[in-house]
């Protein structure tokens, strides 16, 4: 009994219908371990680049000031402009084919097409010569990846339900974390091992064996990715299980793609409030996604504050992919369970606010340093916590679903295009005295935001408890009416027949 109910909490109740019980199991097992292994692929591609930075690709490229923030800003650039078109093609193209994993013969080229195409060009950079070259590679792997993490956003949506999407949508996150420690700990292995193998240096072969795991990922998806519940022709599927996919979440509203859609989304507070709250909550995670602990750790290492090397660069930000993964998984589950997503946002201003004061003074013992780095990482949680949120609030109209979705991510991005360049340049390590200013100015800005949007959200849902009263009141009173009406007719049809009795009589 008791472990029926810790397991309750953290991955939710069992469906009580057999049929919704084994659907649930399949879209776990095919739908969340392929975005997931996507999501693993797309993000060690990404994260390779700053651990290749500290282990030779600076120096081999001579990179200088802010170089490595360029390349990230072309990286955004490409991401950020491919963003809302591909996440609107959802609703066009499969996203079997446009998630590069359609099985149907007519579209096997297409079919693993994007993925691969992030993974070659993640080789590709390994023969870059220049800094320009990066840019280049950078910006067309930006574009190629830009539909994975809104996408499968949009696509748990279409399965799970309220109760199960932050928990899943946390593992899914989770998934960039685990890649982040796992490159780490692939560039350190590597650098001591294959350094100079075949004339190859050891970052070199990072970026190679990276693009090369994203082959078996491409095929799982090619084979066995489900689609949306509507469209789903995938043979482990029964029929039954097919029509519980759409029947068990709510119904959405007849909508359709069209010149309409922009303007239905942008008069609507939703929009606003969510592309807002992760533009702040994007730059927040801005010390993880910067790499500055890498960066500072390789900062002293140059002054000969300490003796740290390559393998240090590399392992010890680990500690705070470490605590991203846990405070996601965390924050999800309660979140699942209480239905209140905004309360993380609380958390993550509470700590980040903690880390970037402790970073500003910065004449504090080093232990105290790794602490705000590590404190910082439960910033992550925001990812899984607000897109759940903007899932929660648009279920009724998957035109908006999808324009919400890839907004908040684009703005975000465009944002951050700029934003790293300006306040966390490379060559400002290790202080980054105006970035964590910023941060200090951001966090009451964050929960300012979050109070409002869940003001506004609250303020719909007396309207919509409103609107069901009064029509189950109407309900009522029409059902009165017609008894009262039928209980007249009744009598009249009485009277009329004790007359006729009586007058033959």
């Amino acid at each position: 009994m008791a472990w029926s109910s810790l397991r309750n909490i953290i991955w939710g109740e069992l469906p009580s219908n057999k049929v919704e019980r084994s659907l649930l199991f399949k879209i776990d097992w095919f739908i969340l371990s392929f975005i997931c292994l996507m999501f693993f692929s797309n993000y060690l591609d990404r994260a390779n680049l700053a651990n290749a930075y500290v282990s030779g690709l600076k120096e081999a490229l001579n990179m200088k000031g802010h170089d490595l923030n360029n390349v990230n800003s072309f990286f955004t650039a490409g991401y950020t402009i491919g963003m809302i078109p591909q996440n609107l093609l959802l609703h066009v193209i499969s996203p079997r084919i446009l998630f590069p994993i359609n099985r149907d013969d007519s579209s096997h080229l297409s079919s693993i097409f994007s993925t691969l195409i992030w993974g070659t060009l993640t080789m590709c950079t390994a023969a870059a010569k220049t800094v320009p070259h990066l840019y280049a590679i950078r910006f067309l792997q930006g574009i190629a990846e830009s539909s994975t993490f809104v996408g499968a956003h949009y696509i748990m949506g279409s399965w799970y339900k309220e109760t199960e999407l932050g928990k899943r949508g946390a593992i899914f996150s989770s998934a960039a974390q685990v890649a982040t420690i796992f490159s780490g700990v692939l560039q350190a292995s590597i650098y001591k091992n294959m350094n100079g193998h075949l004339g190859l240096a050891g970052f070199q072969w990072l970026f190679i064996i990276c693009g090369v795991i994203t082959l078996p990922i491409a095929i799982y998806g090619y084979f066995l990715f489900p689609d949306t519940p509507e469209k789903t022709s995938a043979g482990y599927l029964t029929a039954e299980e097919r029509l519980v996919a759409i029947s068990r979440l709510p119904v959405k509203k007849k909508t359709t793609l069209d010149r309409s859609v922009f303007r239905r989304v942008l008069l609507r507070w939703r929009w606003w409030g969510m592309s807002l709250i992760w533009i702040v909550g994007g730059e927040l995670i801005s010390i993880g996604s910067n790499s500055l602990m890498a960066l500072w750790l390789k900062s002293e290492a140059a002054a000969r504050r300490n003796s740290y090397g390559v393998t240090e660069f590399n392992y010890y930000p680990s500690g705070g992919t470490a605590v991203a993964v846990m405070s996601l998984l965390g924050t999800a589950i309660w979140t699942d369970y209480t239905g209140k997503r905004y309360q993380v946002n609380f958390l993550i201003a509470g700590c980040v606010l903690v880390s970037s004061v402790i970073l500003l003074v910065y004449n504090v013992p080093t232990p105290l340093k790794f602490f705000a780095f590590y404190l910082s990482a439960v910033s992550y949680s925001g990812q899984a916590s607000n897109f759940a949120w903007a899932n929660d609030l648009t279920r009724g109209d998957d035109q908006e679903r999808s324009v919400i979705l890839g907004s908040m991510n684009m703005f975000s991005n465009a944002f951050n295009a700029w934003w790293s360049i300006v306040f966390f340049p490379a060559n400002e390590a290790p202080r980054w005295r105006r970035g964590m200013i910023s941060l200090v100015v951001l966090c009451p800005i964050f929960v300012l935001l979050t109070v409002g949007v869940r003001m506004m959200e609250a303020r719909d849902e007396r309207s919509r408890l409103e609107s069901c009263s009064r029509l189950e009141s109407d309900a009522q009173i029409d059902a009165s009416d017609e008894g009262q009406s039928k209980e007249k007719e009744g009598s009249v049809d009485l009277g009329e027949e004790e007359s006729r009795i009586t007058s033959t009589l």
